[in-house]
């Protein structure tokens, strides 16, 4: 969904470093805007009459950022978030377009719900939203949705979200569905019968606390299973929310197989581990749960050796009373939009474990070409999606001043490197 915005007054960004390896440039370049399109990129451009000037000498030009994996919680818990509060704490992470889970109440199962959801996004009219629908009637396993329905409403994958699609009929199905349609099924990878009742990865951590811990083969075996069938049906899928390193492993091996497979990974999964819900910090309950040192670093290796395709927040926001509960009870979930790009600087730039090339690959254009996003780059003709950033700022986490109304975050306090200074969406500042 392309929201419909009035056209803005021509733009000319300046002095600006531009990064953006879909285009193939890495240099000082300016950046001219005109009708909500990319109008101009080159060395040096004049400011003409008319024309807004933004100076982003010391600053990087990136393509806008884009989230395969958020949670607006609308319809159904508006006092989580809203389609509205969500897009604001996008546009402030640097997202121009997102994609939010169908796990709203009702369930987005079907084509009246998808445009019930692309229309209240044009009215707010900041981020471009690409709704995922669901892949199962009401997300309960039991029956498919109509894809073709819901792909014709604007769906940009189908996933049952946080409820893993057990039945292995049903998931060749869907597989050999996601080929004649050219789409993702999105699998939250996980096996109940060996997470059932856990709360925390298993391991040291879990044993110390007295918590149920949830291994990482309970992941692990549903992405070996899910491949099999990949391999069976020449479908696509697309790995939500990788955690260990055997996922990580398997995903490799098949797609040097040939497999049409992709996946994602989330800023939380590749800063922390396990440790960080010591103290039973329910602000670092997700699923599937932080894992261990070695499966951290297993992941920040997949992305740098391609095996990740992207970075997804799962922005999980939930209010605070909900997360003030026992840690046995609170739900999982992290709100993650405002600190993605924060948490990656610090985590894999700061560290040398990425380049900007390769974060801007992973946070812009691989996500944007699995979300189906045509044109997503600084390049001549294209709608001016961008993110300007300043690579030497470091500023403190404070979730007082988060935009989304869930401020639960394990990053609270913290000192991160690289920050947003403007989000441009189709040519006008929305962040």
């Amino acid at each position: 969904m392309a929201g419909e915005r009035p056209m803005s007054k021509p733009l000319l960004i300046v002095g600006g470093t531009v990064v953006d390896p879909a285009a193939k440039r890495d240099g000082r370049f300016d950046v001219l805007i005109e009708d909500g399109l990319i109008a101009d990129v080159h060395p040096s451009l004049k400011a003409l009459d008319g024309v807004d000037v933004i100076d982003a000498k010391g600053k990087l030009v990136l393509p806008g950022f884009v989230d395969l994996h958020v949670h607006f919680r609308q319809p159904g818990r508006e006092d989580k978030e809203t389609i509205e509060t969500g897009s604001q704490a996008a546009a402030r992470g640097g997202f121009t377009a997102v994609c939010p889970m169908p796990n709203t109440d009702p369930v987005v199962d079907h084509g009246g719900a998808v445009e019930w959801v692309t229309h209240e996004a044009r009215r707010v009219g900041l981020v471009d939203v690409h709704p995922i629908g669901a892949l199962t009637k009401g997300q309960h396993g039991q029956e498919l949705t109509d894809f073709g329905e819901l792909f014709d409403a604007g769906c940009a994958a189908l996933s049952d979200d946080g409820k893993p699609l057990i039945n292995p009929l049903l998931m060749r199905r869907a597989l050999e569905y996601s080929k004649v349609f050219g789409r993702p099924v999105i699998q939250h990878a996980e096996d109940p019968s060996l997470s059932a009742g856990g709360v925390i990865h298993e391991g040291v951590v879990s044993t110390t606390l007295g918590l149920r811990g949830i291994p990482a083969e309970s992941e692990a075996t549903i992405v070996a299973r899910d491949l099999a069938l990949v391999a069976l049906t020449g479908g696509w899928l697309h790995v939500a929310h990788v955690s260990c390193a055997e996922s990580v492993e398997l995903i490799r091996h098949a797609k040097r197989q040939g497999a049409h497979v992709t996946c994602e990974v989330t800023p939380h999964h590749l800063a922390l581990t396990h440790e960080a819900v010591e103290g039973f910090r329910t602000e670092a309950k997700v699923n599937p749960p932080l894992r261990g040192d070695d499966d951290r670093l297993a992941l920040i290796e997949g992305l740098k050796d391609g095996t990740i395709d992207c970075i997804a927040t799962d922005h999980a926001p939930h209010t605070d009373w909900e997360k003030d509960a026992d840690f046995d009870t609170a739900p999982f979930g992290i709100s993650g939009l405002e600190t993605a790009f924060g948490v990656c600087v610090t985590t894999l730039i700061e560290a040398g474990h990425l380049s900007w090339g390769q974060l801007v690959q992973s946070l812009s254009i691989n996500p944007s070409r699995i979300a189906g996003i045509n044109g997503h780059g600084l390049v001549k003709g294209q709608p001016a999606n961008l993110t300007l950033v300043d690579p030497k700022a470091t500023w403190i986490v404070d979730p007082k001043q988060f935009v989304s109304k869930g401020t639960n975050t394990p990053f609270a306090g913290a000192r991160l490197s690289g920050r947003v200074v403007k989000t441009i969406r189709q040519g006008t500042v929305i962040g």
